[in-house]
């Protein structure tokens, strides 16, 4: 009726491991990170990819690439309304960023554009949409 504790485990059937077929494994898992850009003949790409400019521009400020290696400027809206432009990943001087950008979008605008900076996330935000202004203006720079 009982079966004693001292009896062996049942015998299972044998396995071989392979590791020929992982390759096919390998496919099916996700990157773990993003790949470098691959490089071109010649630049802009038909997408308008550039690659920022080697060495970095020698300015008080630098403006980081996204993960996916585009210049991190968006467009935003809030309150249904309220249009603005959004620089993301400045480091350095952002006060010196904010200038510039004045100084650049003053001859746009005709007057001085409203800006708002937040230090510790390292955003400008500018009043209005700008970003394809910004862009290449950032490009230009070396960005």
């Amino acid at each position: 009726m009982f079966q004693s504790q001292t009896q062996e485990p049942p015998d299972y059937p044998s396995f071989v491991e392979s590791v020929d077929e992982y390759q096919f494994v390998e496919r099916l898992l996700p990157p773990t990170g993003i790949p470098k850009p691959p490089k071109h003949e010649h630049y802009p790409t038909p997408s308008g990819w550039q690659p920022p400019r080697d060495p970095p521009p020698n300015l008080p400020y630098f403006v980081r690439r996204s993960r996916m290696h585009n210049i991190p400027v968006y467009k935003d809206i809030t309150h249904g309304n309220r249009q603005m432009t959004v620089i993301r990943k400045v480091e350095g001087d952002i006060w010196a960023l904010q200038k510039d950008v004045e100084d650049f979008l003053s001859p746009l605008l005709g007057k001085t554009p409203v800006t708002q900076i937040n230090e510790v996330t390292g955003t400008l935000r500018v009043k209005g949409y700008f970003d394809q202004q910004l862009k290449a203006w950032l490009l230009e720079k070396g960005f």
